[in-house]
């Protein structure tokens, strides 16, 4: 591996390392440590990360995969627990984590090649190989379980560890909490571990021969008495190794310090009817979307409500106005213990109704309630646009919200949408639920990202749109005052294909081509939006686009671009003619909605859904934010239910499709081939005899590319122009495989694919 390598994902979930232009540059030492891990397989180079780079920066690509294979070393340091010191490396493989931690894993993945192709069943292979790995690793290295993981990282605590268990003791009013510190002495025959007092250890490790292994014991309560002066307190008291009593405050200062104890090695253990290991928080919940607005699109205003709950409970003004004059820290209420932080329960409940009350007014801005629910806030502001704290408030789409929300991510359970026997093919149905997709977004008046793998059919899916819309018009079901021709963009090179495609799949569709190779510039120039009055489709090329400002002052029922990489530049005067069109609907075909950089997926989306992604300087902060944080799922929720994309891969897709087969076809010299063939291998040998150790090898690769040359064709080699097929062998297996191209398209035409 070198230093412009990144991860890339294959579309059979392979995991490589492969070569890329843009590739954030890994220094030297990095590199050397990672290219032998990698050279020996995928899981040695993840298991070298997890266990060898924590702590180490690394581009967030490099650090996703770090991260992964950090999660399997911790998973084998807890198992180890109680294990003998010599326990062999085969004793039954670490299983993967459970699907729904995997779905997050994927969930949380950064941009990188073939990101489309992780899946949880791709992690979960991928974990197995790191276990295969850790396995090799520990069988070669011929050292002890606690010696081989120390030497990746000594922040893998391989003894048992220390606990710091907090209790509840209802009984006792002055001090409704119980503390003990333990430690894991080994594994029960259920695989939990068992704990004793830490005051045990004192007597266990009793001894000059125990004293390094009661140091290491306690070593992690050493650390974290450094951070937490109460524990320091308690530890020169010898408090720590006794239980105590603690009042609601010292159980506060106790969950307070709990990451300071963890990062130190601590197991802290909080009661069982505390989810997430803490008290519940009251939290502010506001609801987006409960009802249907009045006007649908971008420009839809949507309600917004907002409440204080504890759980699934609403908190009455009284017990609000009880919290809110209260301590901070724990408070008793409904009889149990919630966590309190007046000051920010006090900021965001004024924040919350101040937006409940604009919205009241006048209605929530569509953009900003799609980046509330789902958590992304891509500018400064601390208004509508900023995300809630995760922490103390939530937010949720309405019913109607949710409802629609629910279509959009999954089309497949859309009513039916025909376009009837004006469609001269028979559509997938894959291809079935991509245009009522497309065609619920149009009625939404949102725009639409369809980002099919190449093949699989975005043409048709498009024309069948259209071809809905204009059963529509013509049975007068179009709604009044909206516009009846649609647009499409695309390479000048492609337009001819989209009108043969027009004619083949859809020839009730009327069609003007709205280009110097089908129409006179003086007529596309004398063209207003009156003279499409009866057509249903403008075909166009981006360059056109700039040449003829009727093409972007017209207003048009939908708009569509394809090969939509060709706005990736927001710069581009293209790219600004483009976003100027006027329509109901802005849809973008691409198969690569994500290239290289997440400034592709703003600039599509600034054309599909102005706004929804604020502006450029606005995202490209908020994506240095999301990488800092390690996760994407914020930005991934925000545009999954306007980008559409299926893969030939999946199965469940496209079950049909035959699987990718190769085989090797030999063919065979022609005469004067292989004239020409024995006529290079006798002037190679003369060449050889007489050429010194320095020519030799510039003699053999001359001649390499000689034979490569004649075995295509004697005319590549001699440069006489000629390309007669009967001189080739491979001419003659050239004309075979497309005469059976031929055939095979002739019996399927009946059927789209792409």
């Amino acid at each position: 591996m070198t230093e412009s390598h990144r991860p890339a994902l294959t579309p059979r979930g392979h995991l490589v390392f492969a070569p890329t232009a843009d590739a954030v540059t890994l220094s030297p030492e990095l590199a050397a440590r990672l290219e032998p891990a990698f050279a020996r397989g995928v899981g040695h180079g993840l298991l070298e990360l997890g266990l060898r780079e924590v702590g180490t920066p690394l581009p967030p690509d490099f650090a996703y995969w770090r991260d992964f294979a950090a999660r399997y070393v911790t998973v084998l340091c807890t198992s180890a627990h109680g294990l003998p010191e010599h326990a062999a490396a085969d004793a039954g493989e670490l299983s993967p984590p459970p699907a729904d931690a995997l779905a997050a894993l994927v969930n949380s993945a950064p941009p990188m090649p073939g990101g489309e192709y992780l899946t949880a069943e791709v992690l979960a292979g991928l974990w197995l190989q790191i276990d295969v790995a850790f396995r090799t690793e520990r069988v070669q290295a011929k050292t002890t379980l606690q010696e081989f993981l120390r030497t990746g990282n000594p922040a893998w605590h391989l003894v048992g560890r220390v606990h710091f268990n907090l209790a509840e003791n209802r009984s006792d009013e002055e001090a409704p909490f119980a503390f003990i510190a333990t430690y894991t002495t080994q594994l029960s025959a259920q695989g939990r571990a068992q704990h004793l007092a830490l005051g045990e250890a004192l007597r266990e490790y009793a001894g000059a021969r125990n004293k390094s292994r009661l140091l290491a014991l306690l070593k992690p309560v050493q650390e974290g008495s450094a951070q937490c002066p109460w524990l320091r307190e308690m530890v020169e008291s010898g408090e720590i190794y006794h239980p105590l009593r603690w009042t609601p405050a010292e159980a506060f200062q106790f969950l307070t310090d709990t990451p300071k104890l963890e990062a130190a090695g601590i197991v802290v253990r909080a009661p069982s009817s505390w989810e997430t290991s803490r008290p519940a928080r009251p939290k502010i919940s506001a609801s987006v979307g409960g009802r249907v607005p009045s006007v649908l699109g971008k420009d839809a205003l949507l309600d917004f409500q907002v409440e204080l709950t504890l759980g699934e409970e609403r908190l009455t003004a009284a017990e609000i106005r009880a919290l809110l004059k209260g301590s901070d820290g724990l408070q008793f209420l409904r009889g149990r213990w919630v966590e309190v932080d007046r000051a920010k329960l006090s900021q965001l409940l004024e924040r919350f109704r101040a937006v409940e009350a604009d919205a009241s007014a006048g209605g929530l801005p569509f953009a900003a309630a799609m980046r509330l629910v789902a958590g992304v806030s891509v500018d400064d502001e601390v208004g509508v646009g900023a995300a809630p704290d995760p922490d103390w408030s939530e937010i949720a789409a309405g019913p109607w919200l949710a409802e629609t929300l629910r279509g959009l991510r999954s089309p497949e359970g859309l009513a039916r949408v025909d376009p009837g026997s004006a469609l001269r093919a028979t559509l997938r149905p894959y291809q079935q639920a991509g245009v009522r997709w497309l065609y619920l977004l149009h009625r939404l008046g949102l725009g639409a990202c369809l980002a099919d793998d190449m093949g699989m059919g975005k043409t048709i899916q498009v024309l069948s749109l259209l071809l809905v819309l204009q059963q529509e018009s013509s049975t007068g079901r179009r709604p009044p005052g909206t516009a009846s021709s649609s647009i499409l963009v695309a390479p000048a090179s492609l337009l001819a294909n989209w009108a043969a495609e027009v004619e083949r799949f859809a020839p009730t569709l009327k069609v003007h081509i709205a280009h110097p190779s089908s129409v006179s510039a003086a007529d596309l120039k004398e063209m207003t939006p009156e003279s499409l009055a009866d057509v249903d489709l403008v075909i166009t090329s981006y360059g056109a686009l700039l040449r003829h400002e009727w093409l972007t002052n017209t207003r048009w029922q939908v708009a569509v671009i394809d090969e939509a990489q060709a706005i990736k530049n927001p710069g581009a005067k293209q790219t600004r003619a483009v976003k100027k069109l006027i329509a109901q609907t802005r849809v973008a075909l691409t198969g690569t909605p994500v290239e290289n950089r997440l400034s592709d997926l703003w600039s599509i989306f600034d054309f599909t859904h102005p706004g929804l992604l604020g502006s450029g300087q606005a995202f490209g902060k908020y994506v240095r934010r999301l990488a800092e944080a390690k996760s994407y799922g914020p930005l991934r929720e925000l545009v999954r239910p306007y980008i559409l994309r299926r893969l030939k891969t999946d199965k469940s897709v496209i079950a049909d499709l035959p699987d990718k087969t190769e085989m090797k076809a030999f063919c065979h010299l022609s005469p004067k081939q292989a004239a020409l063939y024995s006529q290079a291998v006798e002037e190679l040998t003369e060449a050889l005899d007489t050429a010194d150790d320095m020519k030799r090898k510039g003699v053999v690769l001359a001649f390499l590319m000689r034979f490569k040359q004649i075995c295509n064709h004697p005319s590549q080699w001699l440069g006489n122009g000629s390309w007669a097929e009967a001189d080739s062998g491979k001419f003659a297996r050239l004309r075979e495989l497309a005469e059976v191209i031929r055939d095979a398209s002739l019996e399927v035409s009946g059927r789209a694919v792409g």
